[in-house]
């Protein structure tokens, strides 16, 4: 094995954390592989025997890599980023629920915290999210920011403010969270709209992300109030016999495709026995790269 290799095999060893890293920064599946990638390059253009800490320098630079990406994102967008936004989920078979396993894994953040990192500004991103979910300290990261360690410290606080008041609690049972999501799937094969109203939270909140293309009633819209959701589920009743309950992001979510046709992925926030939170994605175009099919098949 020649150095390459052992620098290539040294470096699948971070791979799922620098993954990690890359998706609760950008909240795509696609883009965050790139950015680990890139990451990869800069290490194999690099004099990696002055590194002392291999780990902490892959991870300080893959947030230096999704840092840049975030900007070049922002300046590409005339508004900022609308409400309907729902980012990529991660979708695995229920079949392999594992509790114990399910809260290591490195892609069950949940799409709740994942809503709320895309409103924050980039470098408020990077603080709180290195420093915060990885343990980074911050006079590592105040060189990616280009600030004092004071001000980055600023900056994870401010985003923690913004992150703690906006992330909805929830219920971490998924036996719970299944019985729900049960009970959600019967009412609305059924067409019961009381029933449907019954399994949601007064204030409910409904995100549907179609993408940018797509018109009509699949469009996308955030829709508030029980009855109001429930009516909207009921106008999709007729997709409700495909439906089939799948791991989203470590907790239980709704994956359809008729056919082997990607439709839709909802992942739900489940409080107090009910629905409180549900983010819908239906963009096709981003459907057909996140393996559904294995997903409902396994």
């Amino acid at each position: 094995m020649d150095e390459k290799d052992i620098l290539a095999r040294r470096f699948e060893e971070h791979r799922g954390q620098l993954r990690a890293v890359a998706y609760r920064m950008l909240g795509s599946l696609a883009e965050a592989e790139d950015a680990v990638q890139e990451t990869w390059l800069k290490l194999s253009r690099t004099d990696h025997d002055a590194i002392e800490n291999l780990g902490g320098w892959l991870t300080t630079v893959t947030g230096r890599v999704c840092l840049d990406m975030l900007r070049a994102r922002s300046s590409r967008r005339e508004d900022p980023i609308d409400d309907t936004f729902v980012p990529d989920p991660v979708i695995r078979p229920l079949s392999r629920v594992d509790p114990e396993q399910e809260v290591l894994e490195a892609d069950s953040v949940g799409l709740a915290l994942l809503v709320v990192l895309e409103t924050l500004a980039p470098d408020e991103r990077l603080a709180f999210v290195l420093h915060d979910l990885f343990a980074v300290p911050f006079d590592d990261i105040a060189p990616v920011v280009e600030r004092s360690a004071a001000a980055t410290r600023q900056l994870a606080s401010r985003a923690r403010r913004r992150v703690q008041g906006a992330t909805p609690s929830s219920d971490a049972d998924l036996a719970l969270q299944k019985q729900v999501l049960d009970a959600f799937l019967a009412a609305s094969r059924a067409g019961d709209f009381e029933a449907l109203v019954a399994v949601l939270h007064p204030d409910v909140v409904l995100r549907v992300d179609s993408g940018a293309l797509v018109r009509g009633a699949a469009a996308s819209k955030v829709v508030h109030g029980a009855r109001t959701v429930a009516a909207q589920a009921l106008t999709f009743s007729q997709y409700a016999d495909t439906a089939r309950l799948v791991l989203v992001n470590g907790s239980i979510g709704v994956a359809n495709a008729p056919e082997g046709r990607p439709l839709s992925v909802m992942g739900v926030t489940v409080a107090g026995g009910r629905i409180t939170h549900m983010y819908i994605l239906a963009d096709p175009d981003r459907l057909e790269h996140l393996g559904m099919a294995a997903a409902l098949t396994g």
